[in-house]
């Protein structure tokens, strides 16, 4: 595995960014709410599972593309870079407004499916979404993108599912459970002032690191 360990850092940077974008409530935890209250918590795992795949996707994807830009262009690198720590500091502010006047999170309307259409559903979601999309761009922009042989970016783009599996069936199981949801409801501020500050410092790490 010594051939994986000079990307290790990376690895570690993407995702720290991919886990504050998995933790900060969006599309989909919305729809894990809808899903877990009306169907319980199967389906809300099933949904989990689908966004989880989808977040893979959208890894290997962005790595792929990014990787190839920055090959091609040598400022493009620096470019993506200040451009996710600009996205990053905006999310920071949006959740410190957010820490001040907690709004509450919203319920997906959805109708009862089958646990494949639960998957495809969750899928499509995260593929589809464009926050998302903008939030892989910013991780990818310090993650193994450049320079990254093929195998490597594999392994990046299936941590990045398990990492987003993991936050998402956690999700998916408090939000599953009407006593925990309000416990979380009253917690919201503290959250969302952690997020942010957590955010703020993201992004002046990104602005100022230097490859």
């Amino acid at each position: 595995m010594d051939w994986l360990t000079p990307f290790l850092p990376a690895f570690i940077a993407a995702y720290s960014v991919q886990m504050v974008g998995v933790m900060s409530p969006g599309p989909a935890v919305a729809l894990l709410l809808g899903i877990g209250a009306q169907q319980g918590r199967a389906a809300a795992l099933m949904t989990a599972f689908g966004i989880a795949c989808g977040a893979g996707l959208l890894a290997l994807a962005t790595s792929l593309g990014l990787g190839i830009l920055m090959q091609e262009v040598a400022w493009a690198g620096t470019v993506l870079r200040l451009l996710g720590a600009a996205y990053l500091a905006w999310l920071a502010w949006k959740a410190m407004k957010k820490a001040i006047v907690p709004p509450q999170v919203q319920v997906a309307q959805v109708q009862r499916q089958p646990l494949a259409r639960l998957f495809a559903t969750g899928l499509t979601l995260q593929i589809t979404n464009i926050k998302a999309l903008v939030f892989w761009m910013a991780a990818v922009s310090v993650g193994p993108a450049q320079g990254a042989p093929l195998p490597v970016l594999l392994i990046f783009a299936l941590g990045g599912m398990v990492l987003s599996l993991a936050g998402h069936a956690t999700w998916a199981m408090i939000l599953s459970s009407r006593p925990v949801r309000h416990a979380y409801d009253r917690a919201r501020r503290w959250v969302e002032g952690t997020l942010g500050v957590f955010l703020g410092v993201m992004a002046f790490r990104m602005a100022m690191e230097r490859r």
